[in-house]
């Protein structure tokens, strides 16, 4: 598959994230099973930006984390026979590092990886990167769940 056709189209057929949830606009590379590379563009136009912070704009790291979570999602599900019938909820977050604010204007460039995947878990690692320097790293522990349930239904 070229990656035209990782457009945010495709993005919104593998997640279910929509405005203003859905933090991926385009991916570029995919290693099935193994890692993903994925763009958001940052525009002032966030409304977010207007209460973090007035008069010194920046993405909430917790966004970020978001983001990576969701390029994460679609390298876990994309070439899934059964991701219609899927949710991934966070499980936990690992050491995580903000060493860098991301700011109106930015690019950033999620790479994740899979770190570790069994049939109801998996573990990924994930870099924020603005021109070439890393903003966020963290690894993310996700459980699969059916897409029809709540986690309470699961427990």
């Amino acid at each position: 598959m070229s990656h035209i056709e990782w457009d945010s189209r495709w993005v919104m057929s593998i997640l279910p994230h929509r405005y203003p949830m859905l933090l991926i606009d385009r991916v570029l590379e995919i290693e099935p099973r193994q890692r993903i590379v994925a763009l958001k563009n940052f525009t002032l136009n966030e409304e977010f930006f207007q209460g973090h912070f007035p008069g010194h704009p920046i993405v909430p790291g917790v966004l970020l984390i978001e983001a990576m979570a969701q390029a994460g999602g679609l390298l876990l599900l994309h070439d899934d026979p059964q991701r219609e019938e899927k949710l991934l909820y966070f499980g936990a977050i690992e050491r995580a590092r903000f060493r860098r604010p991301v700011i109106p204007g930015d690019q950033v460039r999620f790479e994740v990886e899979i770190l570790r995947l069994k049939s109801a878990h998996a573990k990924i690692g994930g870099r924020a990167i603005v021109d070439g320097k890393v903003h966020v790293e963290a690894e993310l522990l996700s459980t699969f769940v059916p897409r029809s349930g709540s986690a309470v239904e699961n427990e």
